[in-house]
């Protein structure tokens, strides 16, 4: 039986604490202010609650968080609202390069991709005779 929240599947052995942040927009933070709220231990897994507590967190969080689709419309019309501004972050998100002041000589990697442009980078092994 798997527990799903805001349609995403929930990891029932572990602590609910961190099985909460499963759901993308809830990290440690959100998911122990939510059990706070609703009066649950943070050491409980997720198959020890009854299913009335589950739903109760289940109607706690998509009435008031934003998550999963939702947040990740508002964030994708965010970068283009600064695409089409034609702000500097949002000609860093056009270029696919850092938009947070990170340098770029070196360590970017992640955003442009892992092409390497250096001397022995592209040179092809020479033939054993």
């Amino acid at each position: 039986m798997s527990i799903r929240i805001a349609g995403t599947n929930i990891p029932e052995n572990k602590r609910i604490e961190y099985a909460l942040t499963a759901i993308y927009g809830i990290g440690v933070s959100l998911s122990r202010k939510i059990l706070t709220d609703k009066k649950i231990n943070f050491e409980t897994r997720l198959k020890e609650l009854s299913e009335e507590k589950i739903n109760d967190i289940r109607n706690y969080i998509e009435k008031n968080f934003k998550i999963e689709g939702e947040l990740k419309r508002e964030i994708s019309s965010n970068i283009k609202r600064l695409k089409d501004i034609r702000s500097y972050r949002g000609t860093r998100h056009i270029k696919r390069l850092p938009a947070r002041g990170q340098r770029t000589k070196t360590n970017n990697r992640t955003l442009r991709g892992n092409v390497r442009v250096t001397m022995g980078s592209g040179k092809k092994k020479a033939d054993k005779k």
